[in-house]
């Protein structure tokens, strides 16, 4: 996940998240199964937390919180990344009109334009796909 543009730490985290059977940890069994210090979780989670991939919960009686991989994070992920693609849209409007449609910088920009219009349309259905095969795929992990 690192390699993929994740800051290091929080990609630890969240593989060590996925890769539990139980598919929660509290910090301290973070910073012991990853050999980091306290602060590193702390930051990382905090991280994680914000950007809707961790979620943070408590047992009724403890004291102590776990995080677990949010349900549906992937598809959550995808959504603030189409908002992203709104912004780079006005963005680049902004650019091409600032240097001119017919400039080759105005033809970088337009391309990239086209780029994320072209993602911003497809994503919906794609989304929409895949919430009917995570269904159908979900149904046959039960049995």
């Amino acid at each position: 996940m690192a390699d993929a543009g994740m800051a290091r730490m929080p990609a630890r985290i969240l593989a060590a998240l996925l890769a539990t059977d139980s598919g929660r940890l509290n910090a301290a069994e973070i910073a012991e199964s990853l050999q980091i210090s306290p602060a590193a979780v702390s930051g990382a989670v905090r991280y994680l937390s914000q950007v809707n991939l961790v979620t943070r919960e408590r047992e009724p009686g403890s004291r102590r919180d776990y995080y677990r991989m949010r349900d549906d994070a992937w598809y959550e992920a995808s959504i603030r990344k189409e908002q992203m693609w709104k912004l780079w849209e006005e963005t680049l409007r902004e650019g091409i009109a600032a240097v001119g449609a017919k400039s080759r910088a105005g033809i970088r920009l337009g391309e990239s334009l086209e780029f994320f219009q072209f993602m911003h349309s497809e994503l919906p259905s794609m989304l929409e796909r895949w919430h009917a095969h995570r269904d159908k795929w979900l149904a046959n992990q039960d049995g």
